[in-house]
Order: structure tokens, then sequence, then C-alpha cells
């Protein structure tokens, strides 16, 4: 990717903070008393869905042997609204598998779901992982028909780490490569995200990602915003750190600014 829309405007004093400071902000862990907790209870609600409605488990879009994802149509009914999610784990941690614990809430109003697996880092680069998720999702829209889903309008959503992979989708530049009209996605639902990855960079997480200025500055949202009319939920939790929440504020309001319907929703006691 190649960074066309910089907004200088939008970025943070955390530039002057002690490194402790900064490292505090990215250290989404820190913000539960226990991560391991958390994490199993991902798995734990959603292991019940792969029983509970119809699915597919590790369909592969690639040839890798991260390139999968679970798909749960919507029984009887292909032409339905698809709901695409991307795991978090600070694109290190998690599979599907820990991620589709809302897929019967979805398919029961109608609406197909999609988990994406990706290679996590450090055995992949964050452009890999970026590609893997648009193989993955051109794929969904042109393949998946033998297995239930023709989408009718397709939505990304995802959480963290997922968040940001959902976002530089939804920005246009990488869909004709793959044969999708430039708008073939149709609104983003994004959790808790990293848009401006030049922080992140300079702390902890880039131990894995392996980074260089430019190439967080390439991989930033911040750089790549939407089509104006893709319309877009934006949401924190109460307890995500200032910068967390600082981030998605800034991407929201750069969306709104260029003209995006954004809509907004802070989490209590989250």
């Amino acid at each position: 990717m190649h960074a066309t829309n910089s907004r200088t405007a939008w970025v943070s004093d955390w530039r002057s903070w002690p490194q402790a400071e900064l490292e505090r902000q990215y250290d989404a862990r820190a913000t539960v008393p226990d991560i391991a907790v958390e994490l199993h209870a991902y798995r734990e609600a959603s292991a019940p869905m792969y029983r509970l409605t119809p699915s597919w488990r590790d369909v592969a879009y690639g040839s890798g042997p991260d390139e999968t994802l679970d798909l749960f149509p919507v029984a009887g009914q292909p032409h339905t609204p698809l709901l695409v999610f991307i795991h978090g784990g600070y694109w290190r941690a998690l599979t599907s598998q820990d991620s589709v614990f809302m897929a019967q809430q979805f398919t029961t109003h109608g609406v197909a779901v999609a988990a994406l697996n990706y290679t996590l880092a450090p055995d992949a680069t964050l452009a890999q992982i970026v590609d893997q998720c648009q193989r993955a999702v051109a794929w969904l829209l042109k393949d998946a028909a033998p297995y239930g889903v023709t989408p009718q309008r397709t939505l990304l959503s995802g959480s963290s780490a997922g968040a940001h992979l959902a976002a530089l989708l939804l920005a246009p530049g990488w869909q004709a490569e793959h044969g999708l009209a430039p708008q073939a996605l149709h609104g983003g639902v994004l959790l808790s995200g990293l848009y401006d990855l030049e922080p992140v960079q300079r702390c902890v997480p880039n131990t894995w990602l392996n980074l260089s200025v430019a190439q967080a500055q390439d991989l930033s949202p911040m750089h790549h915003l939407p089509h104006p009319q893709v319309p877009l939920h934006v949401a924190v939790a109460e307890h995500d750190t200032d910068e967390f929440k600082r981030q998605s504020r800034d991407y929201a309001a750069a969306c709104r600014a260029q003209g995006n319907p954004v809509t907004w929703h802070e989490a209590p006691q989250r």
C-alpha cells in the first residue's frame, strides 16, 4: 500500500512522552486483571456456535496452512448480507475459532458470518497479513456460493488489530487486483482499533511486527481512509487506554471530515 491521504492534524503529543508511558498506553493486555481469562472466554463462547448453527470450518481461501476461514451461512438463503469478522490479538494471537461467539445471533437475523484466519506475526509480516485478509475477502465475494453464501451486501468488522485490518480493507486501491468492484464493501464496524501505527512502531509490539517508520505509516488506516460513501460504526470500551480511545476518535473524525457517515459508541464497564 502507499500513503495517499496523510493527515498530520490528527497526531497526538505521544512523541513527547516518556517511554514507560508510551508502553503503558499501548499495553492492551494490562487493561484487564487477567488476559488469559478473557481469551479463554472468547473460545468458550465461540465453541458452541459450530453445533448450534450450520457452519463450515477451516475453509481454504488460499494455499497456506493459515489461509482459512470459518463460514456460517443463513440456511437456505444464500443472498443475504455478510458480516466478515477479523480477530484481534495484536496481530500475534487468537484464531477464527476464538471469534465467532456472535454467529448465531447474526444468522438468526438473516446475516451470514465469516471469521478470518491469517498467519500470526512474527511468522508473517504485517503486509503479508493484510494481503491474506484481502484475498480472504475476495474469495468470500467471488467463490463462497458452494458454501451457501452469495453476499447481497458485505460489512467488515474487527476488534483491536482486527479493526486495523478491517479499516485497511475498507480503503480503496486493492480491490481491482482481486477482481472486485471499487466499492465492493458496504460498511465497517470497528472496535477498539489501531489506526496510526507510528506510535506502535516505537514500543513493545514492534518486537513482533518489525516495522520501519515508513512501513508503519504505509500500513496505517489514517493514511488510507475509506471511500466517503462507506458508513462506519466506530466503538471503544470505557477501560481502553487513552491512546486507544484517541486513535479511534481521530480516525472517526478524519472519516467524518471527508464525508463518511460515522456513528460512535463507548461501551461502559468494558
